[in-house]
């Protein structure tokens, strides 16, 4: 069932959504040759303190870090540790802050210095992608036309889709109905209404569009090894236009 979410609580997720995304903004700007990805992660800890909120991602299914850092090949899921970010890496960070009992989730991904210019194209399509999503997100609309525009887009620009991996609906709960693929037919599934809230995430890869899972259980890298970006953004469906609510403070 996807929960229509009542006025009150959409002014509860605006505050949880900006303090995600101020801190999701704040860890990435940390990105540079020679930085860890568990100094990223103790960064996220710090602030997720300073904000009074809890980190959504730490403990959640066992998983050990308190933001997803994934490094070039890597998709989504990346477990923070003693990686070093290179020169021309591109680092995707996903971040999920639970504060006044709602959960804000956000990602994107970042450029470690001069990138490859492919590797820069990748980054802005999908990017692309997630805001073509969002101006979906419509009362009257359907749930695949979310889907259909970031596939469209992402295939458009000649790189594919992840299929293993979708979106999803987002309130009290990280994860609740419905899930949401980055691929599709439009005019499917339910019909939107204006309160609905779905955290939309294109996985975009260079290469081909299949995944593996390391054997850590978590980190998923596309099968070719190619480069893949992830952008995010908990939003609101609205009767006219979507709400964006991880944006981050002004001046970041």
């Amino acid at each position: 069932m996807i929960i229509v979410k009542k006025p009150d609580e959409l002014a509860a997720m605006r505050i949880s959504g900006k303090k995600t995304a101020t801190i999701l903004h704040k860890v990435a700007a940390k990105v540079a040759p020679g930085v860890t990805t568990k100094e990223l992660d103790e960064y996220a800890v710090e602030l997720a303190r300073e904000q009074e909120g809890r980190c959504a991602f730490f403990g959640y299914h066992g998983f050990s870090g308190h933001i997803c850092s994934s490094v070039n090949e890597e998709v989504v899921h990346g477990v923070p540790g003693p990686r070093v970010i290179r020169g021309g890496d591109i680092v995707s960070i996903d971040f999920g802050l639970v504060y006044g009992g709602f959960v804000g989730d956000t990602a994107l991904t970042v450029a470690a210095g001069e990138i490859d210019p492919e590797w820069q194209r990748l980054l802005d399509v999908t990017k692309e992608s997630l805001f073509a999503a969002i101006s979906k997100a419509v009362e009257g609309n359907r749930l695949s036309d979310l889907s259909n525009a970031v596939q469209g887009v992402a295939e458009g620009a000649g790189f594919s889709v992840v299929r293993d991996f979708v979106g999803h609906g987002i309130g009290r709960e990280m994860h609740e109905d419905p899930q949401i693929p980055n691929y599709g037919p439009p005019g499917r599934g339910p019909i939107l209404k204006a309160g609905m809230t779905f955290a939309i995430e294109p996985m975009i890869n260079l290469g081909m569009h299949k995944t593996e899972t390391l054997k850590d259980g978590w980190t998923v890298v596309t099968k070719d090894r190619l480069p893949s970006a992830h952008f995010e953004h908990t939003i609101a469906v609205g009767k006219e236009k979507a709400e964006i609510l991880t944006i981050p403070e002004q001046g970041l």
